[in-house]
């Protein structure tokens, strides 16, 4: 991603141009996924590609999960996760494409999640 445009710097306009190279938009969409679903960065894998001028982000990942036997002691812990494993990634969804918009400039399209595995948590909520 890169920008020509200039920038008003006491009172005169600096020419020149800003890039982000896709390392590190990479490196900021893993760890928005992370941050997002519970997991380490580098447990995510992410792929871009152009989607009519824009950016499509597309991710592999794991998801953290409450322990089936904690589940079954207390069905309270799936809520404090977020909710089920659908609804988790429909949220980080949303929130993985506002963070990256956010923190790079960069115009997304729209954000793909693959959950490729669970990671199991005996701990309280995943944030």
């Amino acid at each position: 991603m890169s920008s020509t445009a200039g920038v008003a710097v006491h009172g005169r306009e600096l020419a020149g141009h800003n890039r982000i190279n896709t390392q590190a938009l990479t490196s900021l969409a893993r760890a928005a996924a992370a941050e997002a679903l519970g997991v380490a960065p580098h447990e995510v894998r992410a792929e871009w590609s152009d989607d009519d001028g824009l950016l499509a982000l597309s991710l592999v990942t794991p998801i953290t999960v409450p322990s089936l036997a904690a589940v079954l002691r207390d069905p309270g812990r799936v809520a404090g996760f977020g909710g089920s494993i659908w609804d988790r990634t429909v949220a980080a969804k949303a929130a993985i494409l506002g963070r990256v918009t956010e923190l790079s400039g960069a115009r997304l399209s729209r954000v793909d999640i693959l959950i490729s595995g669970a990671s199991v948590s005996e701990g309280g909520r995943v944030r």
